[in-house]
């Protein structure tokens, strides 16, 4: 039985009790209604206050059962609610343990500082992908909505540098700092790059003017909304069709179309074949967009005979299953 069921059906009890005492001190006593319901209270209670008329041996003897069973249920509800109390908080402490443990194991995970209006956009779509990632703030109001997400979260100012060391930056993969304010942006960059400096960084520039600061801070990139928003709305007048693809292409529900980056780290691609010989668009009916060298050269739209090495970043289009078929040849190991 659950504990709010058991504690209104304890409630309901001494109610009940209640009114067979009252009931019962005007039956069997004469009592006036006043004088029933003080007995009944001083007798349920164990007061120990003086009786306001001389008992008789039924009264006597209805008393002690009132006793009894009135102390009885009056004990059982204070246990529910002790039980519950404790149990909530032994709830809370075990659950903390068991994130802050899950939050040490994790490697190559992100961690998103703000759960904002844009915080909560990157985290959903990071939670579809699936990666892992943990988020960092400190509003109380935020805390609650995190628990309710079940996402891993840290109770922090992310300003600070052992806030981020909990969050486990030395570990993590990439940083976005989606906080309000330009100015802790700023910071949370400047720590973050001083932590672990070879960290992807992207940040949230509320001002076009904060961009510059921020990359001077160390961010990698750097994400104005209202840029980013304008030039959204200019597309859907100018390319609509354009901006369709777009949209199908980067919805993480989209099982039609999609764009990936995919890092080519395993030994499939090792001996550097060329994108005919890897049979990505033949057989994977993949489109080969772009190639990120390990160099940092971009080749786009590239020929045939152009070499895919380890260490290459693919811009690819493609349908889902395709990506992930794609995926799963680049994890395994090359036949001895």
């Amino acid at each position: 039985m659950a504990p709010r069921t058991s504690l209104r059906n304890a409630l309901s009890l001494l109610l009940l009790i209640t009114a067979v005492g009252v009931a019962g001190y005007m039956a069997i006593c004469g009592m006036g209604f006043v004088d029933a319901f003080y007995m009944t209270a001083i007798t349920i209670s164990t007061v120990g206050y003086r009786e306001v008329a001389p008992l008789t041996p039924a009264g006597q003897l209805f008393t002690v059962a009132l006793i009894f069973s009135g102390l009885g249920v009056v004990l059982y509800g204070a246990s529910l609610v002790a039980g519950d109390v404790i149990e909530g908080r032994l709830q809370r402490v075990f659950g903390r343990r068991r994130v802050e443990r899950q939050i040490d194991q994790l490697s190559d995970h992100y961690i998103v500082c703000g759960f904002g209006r844009m915080g909560r956009v990157v985290c959903k779509e990071l939670a579809a992908k699936p990666v892992p990632f943990v988020v960092v703030d400190k509003a109380p109001e935020t805390l609650r909505d995190l628990e309710q997400e079940r996402y891993l979260y840290v109770d922090g100012d992310a300003t600070e540098d052992e806030v981020l060391v909990h969050a486990g930056i030395e570990r993590a993969g990439g940083l976005v700092s989606a906080l309000s304010r330009d100015e802790d942006n700023v910071y949370v960059v400047l720590s973050a790059r001083q932590l672990k400096p070879d960290l992807l960084i992207v940040a949230r520039a509320e001002d076009e003017r904060s961009e510059r600061k921020l990359l001077h801070a160390g961010a990698t990139r750097v994400v104005s909304p209202y840029v980013i928003g304008g030039s959204r709305m200019a597309g859907a007048l100018l390319r609509p069709a354009v901006l369709d693809v777009i949209d199908l292409a980067t919805h993480h529900r989209s099982l039609e179309l999609q764009i990936e980056e995919i890092a080519v780290s395993g030994a499939a691609f090792a001996s550097g074949i060329t994108v005919r010989e890897s049979g990505l668009r033949e057989q994977l009916g993949l489109i080969v967009i772009a190639i990120k060298k390990g160099s940092g050269e971009m080749v786009f739209n590239p020929a045939a005979e152009v070499r895919i090495e380890a260490g290459d970043r693919l811009v690819l289009m493609g349908q889902q299953a395709s990506l992930h078929a794609l995926e799963r040849r680049l994890s395994q190991t090359a036949p001895a």
